[in-house]
């Protein structure tokens, strides 16, 4: 089997859709943070979400950063958090002065253990901030217990996982409040930017409040609380609009593409996968899989990229980089384990069935 195409890691899709959306705002004018685009992307982006309304922001980091202070956390108050995430996860709670508590995943599913959570709540445990991890869905009912149980918050970051759904609820909408990622690598895009998710309308309409830099436009430039400046360009509405009327075709791209990977991986049990559970649909917005027997996975990803192939390490712990270590009280044998072993594999949706294949063949050949 030769090499058909080229492979591509987390690469958007992007075309004359997304011209011509992003060419319509040129043409109008409103290229800021005004224009009639933002609130159609809010109220097609609620309305798939099945929630009355969300509100647009600058980043997923925001949105964490947002929730966290609707929600009022602040201050002396502790955050559980999973080793296994992105930085973008943790550095909100450290923005509003709270304190991370990191814990340790699950072994299977590679995202938050309730276990963990369980043994790190305090009576100065605010909220629980569980990450769905590459698309797959969190185990959200024990979580959920475990917040109503003790009077926590929970903040969704589904920055990951839009369109993945637990028990036929989508990610996002299941917490107090959830936050979301349009960042350029992600299933779509609107070049940066992210969404802010709940129930609670007087909730978001006060992060809506705060992420215009706290105006109040009745009274001209006045200001009665500190704001931000994480509103959504109508630009990058404009795109999102775009990749928006597409996403569901990139959806089904993503599944078959982690269909294939299973179908030519799975028998070999030199592999396993990251788990769905009964129940829980996954965005695949990264295929992800571990080698077991393998005690460091660096030399195989080097192989593979010799052999212009794509792949991307699992994110380094939380816990083993400077500004986090004084947050671990524990050990954290699974994230440790995952970070040396686990591999995630090309997940574009630019990719072709025979290319997967392709990295399929090449990959047993090198193990």
């Amino acid at each position: 089997m030769s090499f058909p195409n080229q492979l591509y890691l987390d690469a958007p899709v992007v075309g004359q859709t997304e011209k011509e959306y992003l060419c319509q705002a040129i043409d109008s004018g409103f290229v800021s943070t005004i224009g009639p685009f933002v609130p159609e992307f809010e109220e097609k982006f609620a309305k798939y979400l099945g929630l009355p309304k969300v509100v647009s922001v600058q980043s997923g980091t925001a949105a964490l950063h947002l929730a966290l202070l609707e929600l009022g956390i602040g201050p002396g108050d502790e955050v559980i958090v999973p080793a296994l995430t992105f930085i973008a996860t943790i550095n909100p709670i450290l923005y509003i002065g709270a304190t991370p508590v990191i814990v340790d995943v699950d072994l299977d599913t590679w995202n938050i253990s309730v276990a963990s959570i369980q043994k790190a709540i305090t009576p100065k445990t605010k909220a629980l901030m569980p990450v769905h991890l590459y698309g797959t869905p969190c185990d959200m009912d024990e979580i959920l217990q475990l917040a109503s149980q003790h009077h926590l918050v929970v903040i969704e970051d589904a920055t990951e996982s839009l369109g993945a759904r637990y028990k036929g609820s989508y990610t996002g909408t299941l917490g107090d409040l959830g936050a979301f990622s349009f960042n350029g690598n992600k299933t779509m895009t609107t070049g940066g930017g992210g969404m802010v998710s709940g129930k609670n309308e007087s909730q978001l309409a006060h992060i809506k409040f705060l992420a215009n830099q706290a105006r109040e436009e009745s009274k001209g430039y006045y200001h009665p609380e500190v704001g931000y400046n994480y509103r959504m360009t109508n630009i990058e509405a404009a795109l999102g609009l775009a990749q928006f009327a597409q996403f569901s075709d990139f959806l089904v791209k993503k599944k078959r593409l982690n269909e294939i990977y299973r179908e030519q991986l799975s028998a070999d049990e030199r592999i396993i996968f990251q788990k769905v559970k009964d129940g829980v649909e996954s965005s695949y917005w990264f295929s992800a899989l571990r080698f077991p027997q393998l005690e460091d996975v660096a030399e195989l990803q080097n192989k593979l990229k010799n052999q212009n192939l794509p792949s991307r390490r699992n994110f380094v712990p939380l816990q083993h980089m400077p500004p986090y270590k004084q947050y671990s009280n524990s050990t954290y044998p699974n994230a440790d384990l995952l970070y040396a072993t686990g591999l995630c594999l090309p997940s574009s949706c630019l990719n072709d069935e025979e290319s997967v294949k392709y990295f399929c063949k090449v990959l047993k050949e090198l193990l």
